[in-house]
């Protein structure tokens, strides 16, 4: 878990998102998240989480915490990435639990420069939020 930290930490820095913590307050809860280019996981963590490292895929990390306790929230997660062209692609989340973190992973085709709106619901048995925010993709 601390490699896969410490490569989201990276991300984090390397990002030109003006947003630097990207982080939203949505109800009860604080959701990280993030959205990068594959190629930035080493080989033992696209493995490891069964992510193929492609240069044309991105990425979708999200994690839900509780905003009083930062407690990891064990959530429903689904969404869709949309396109500046209204092309939806429906974004598939894997739930990963390591210890006491839990985070919620998807991977998402794309070409140069191509831009993305997403869109996620996030639910529990008593509150649904819904995350929004815009990434654009660059082929390295």
């Amino acid at each position: 878990m601390k490699i896969f930290i410490t490569v989201c930490l990276l991300v984090l820095s390397l990002s030109f998102n003006a947003d630097a913590e990207q982080k939203k307050q949505l109800g009860n809860w604080d959701v990280h998240y993030i959205a990068f280019p594959a190629p930035l996981l080493t080989p033992e963590i696209a493995q490891q989480y069964k992510l193929q490292r492609s240069k044309y895929n991105g990425v979708i990390n999200i994690s839900v915490l509780d905003t009083e306790s930062k407690q990891a929230q064990q959530v429903t997660i689904s969404g869709i990435a949309k396109d500046l062209q209204g092309r939806q692609r429906t974004l598939e989340f894997t739930e990963v639990t390591e210890g006491s973190a839990v985070y919620y992973l998807a991977q998402l085709p794309f070409r140069d420069e191509q831009r993305f709106t997403f869109t996620i619901s996030i639910s529990n048995s008593s509150e649904t939020q819904q995350l929004m925010f815009d990434q654009t993709f660059y082929v390295d």
